[in-house]
């Protein structure tokens, strides 16, 4: 980086444009995030949508499967609501002393009853014989559903080590699972959870007693997953709908055009404090703070659900990025005080300042896997934002500025 700054700040300056061009919307609307090349995913708080808390009966499920049936009944859900086209979706699992709940946020969703009445229908798991092969493959129902099976649970083979499923069948399961079995040796079983094949393993014997063991090449967490969701189709968990939330947009969308004239306020406002303090130093942090905001942005739009407090971290985390500049800047000044030329300053400037700007940038890091961990909601949106903000502001103050002055501050 020392023999050619200006090249890589070239590269990095059309990797900022090209950015931009990303973030930015195509149609020239004032808050028009929605019209961009790809559609920002925005949270239920500024589209609108709908709120739904489901209460989970766990009182015939065995303590140890619980946890097990809740995240089955996550997944299945998610995957309901996918089919209405939801956005990024959230489904958020929560206890609150005895009662066990599921926490769904429905984004700028119209047909709300219809997606209701769907996640509110308990998991179905079936198995079916499989007809015919590639593209003319049929799949026969077969009397052999979810309320015959006890439970499953992921075990280990003695010998290799690797996971494998474990089920076990009640008398009149282990009968119908029996006969089933004997006509299929050879053959495929396809299971299904919610009219969706989850998995085809292939009989390889008559099977009795009610006991069956699903191998293939499974990773623990596949087959966690796998048996999280024959549980939640297994076992008598019914869902109930306890609180609906109907969330209008017009709210979030005056809030958003408030958060986003307070930023840029904000934005110019630091760049003209810099400007004023540092003067020629000052131009160079403007500009990695300008950079910074786009990649941030960019990264946001790629990756994340914006939502009102997303926003806010979003806009935290810029005040926050110019600290490590503030920190460069007077170690630079200390070392030019005492008689070293500016770029000889400069780079111990750097070297003096590294330690403070990564210890304070960590510290935010720990509290922002913190918050993202042990809370939810706008919360955790806050936390990830903030988290990512503080990540890339790390990349801006230590590399951006540094090629910037190393490619204008030779002489």
């Amino acid at each position: 980086m020392k023999k050619h700054p200006g090249l890589i700040l070239a590269l990095l300056i059309i990797m900022a444009v090209a950015a931009l061009f990303f973030v930015l919307p195509t149609q020239k609307k004032p808050i028009s995030y929605v019209n961009s090349l790809r559609q920002w995913r925005l949270g239920l708080d500024l589209v609108g949508g709908t709120h739904l808390v489901y209460e989970i009966d766990v009182s015939q499920i065995d303590s140890k499967d619980r946890d097990s049936v809740m995240n089955g009944l996550k997944d299945v859900i998610e995957r309901r609501v996918n089919l209405f086209g939801v956005n990024e979706p959230q489904v958020v699992s929560a206890k609150e002393g005895g009662a066990y709940r599921l926490i769904v946020e429905l984004a700028g969703i119209k047909d709300v009853q219809s997606a209701i009445n769907q996640i509110g229908s308990t998991p179905l798991l079936d198995f079916r014989e499989v007809m015919g092969a590639g593209t003319s493959t049929q799949f026969i129902a077969t009397s052999l559903t979810g309320r015959y099976i006890k439970g499953a649970r992921v075990d280990f083979d003695q010998t290799t080590g690797v996971p494998q499923v474990n089920l076990e069948l009640n008398d009149d399961g282990a009968k119908i699972f029996e006969h089933l079995t004997a006509k299929n040796i050879g053959k495929p079983l396809a299971i299904f959870l919610d009219n969706e094949l989850i998995e085809m393993p292939t009989v390889r014997e008559r099977i009795s007693g009610g006991k069956a063991q699903i191998t293939g090449k499974f990773s623990v967490d596949q087959a966690n997953m796998l048996v999280e969701r024959f549980n939640a189709g297994a076992l008598p968990a019914p869902i109930k709908l306890v609180s609906q939330q109907t969330i209008g947009a017009s709210l979030g969308q005056e809030s958003l055009k408030k958060a986003v004239y307070a930023g840029a306020l904000g934005t110019l406002a630091v760049i003209i404090f810099m400007l004023a303090y540092y003067r020629k130093f000052g131009i160079f942090s403007a500009i990695a703070l300008i950079i910074y905001i786009i990649l941030t942005a960019a990264i946001f739009k790629l990756l994340i659900t914006m939502t009102l407090a997303g926003i806010a971290g979003y806009i935290l985390s810029i005040g926050m990025a110019v600290d490590a500049n503030i920190l460069i800047f007077e170690r630079t000044k200390e070392e030019i005080k005492k008689g070293l030329l500016k770029v000889s300053a400069i780079e111990e400037g750097f070297r003096r300042a590294w330690p403070s700007i990564r210890d304070s940038n960590v510290s935010t890091i720990i509290t922002s896997v913190i918050l993202y961990e042990f809370t939810s909601s706008f919360v955790r949106g806050f936390a990830l934002t903030l988290l990512i903000g503080v990540l890339i502001s790390m990349f801006s103050a230590i590399t951006v500025t540094r090629l910037l002055l190393r490619t204008f501050m030779k002489k």
